[in-house]
């Protein structure tokens, strides 16, 4: 799954990688440390210059109430299950980060961080899907992260991963069909990738500065209460 991620790029940089304007309300903020249930940038296909800001939980429009939602969605069943299927067909977004990150227990021990990011790229997009719930004078705008089977880099480290996308991809996701997603839809295949063993400092959502992305200092690149389904 994908259950923490960030965003700490410049807007200048985080514009012009995307080729969108941030028209979020109250503009753009750098995060280290965001946890669901908060704002993600996505683009969507709806508008494929501008990048908003949705609540992290994807709430069926059906629901009585703005529940959290669901933080990440299997891309193997998403077109089959009623909450996405619509979101499947017809609203696909970039969810933007500068890393993620994922927990490692090992040797049945205490869980350890890992910093999931490209070294080469300032920002990436993970696949996502939308909805809008409205209800009781409320519109909420709102995401879920689709995962998939890790690569070779996860795979010591967690038996899911987010569907990140290569950058010449993210167009097709956003443009393409459903089945044209859904090739996109596999383990990560690049070789770009480095997870860093990171402070348990991220553990707390609380902390939100430079700090938590400190390497431990012994990189493992290269290894052989919210909702998610």
């Amino acid at each position: 799954m994908c259950g923490r991620t960030s965003l700490f790029v410049d807007r200048p940089t985080l514009e012009t990688r995307f080729g969108a304007e941030v028209v979020a309300d109250g503009g753009y903020t750098p995060r280290y440390n965001i946890a669901p249930g908060e704002p993600l940038e996505v683009v969507t296909n709806d508008a494929t210059d501008e990048i908003d800001r949705f609540h992290w939980g994807l709430v069926p429009f059906w629901a009585d109430e703005p529940e959290e939602g669901i933080i990440n969605a299997r891309s193997e069943t998403a077109s089959e299950k009623r909450v996405f299927a619509d979101a499947w067909e017809s609203r696909p977004c970039l969810v933007l980060s500068s890393g993620f990150y994922e927990w490692q227990r090992p040797n049945g021990g205490p869980k350890q961080p890992y910093r999931i990011h490209r070294e080469d790229d300032p920002a990436f997009a993970m696949a996502g899907l939308w909805e809008v719930w409205e209800g009781d004078g409320e519109r909420r705008p709102c995401v879920t992260i689709l995962t998939t089977e890790p690569n070779d880099l996860l795979k010591p480290i967690h038996d899911r991963m987010p569907v990140v996308l290569p950058a010449d991809a993210e167009s097709t996701w956003l443009d393409g069909d459903p089945d044209e997603r859904a090739d996109l839809c596999r383990p990560y295949h690049e070789d770009d990738l480095d997870a860093d063993e990171i402070s348990t400092r991220v553990n707390d959502p609380s902390n939100d500065d430079p700090s938590v992305i400190e390497p431990l200092g012994h990189e493992q690149s290269g290894l052989g209460e919210f909702g998610s389904d």
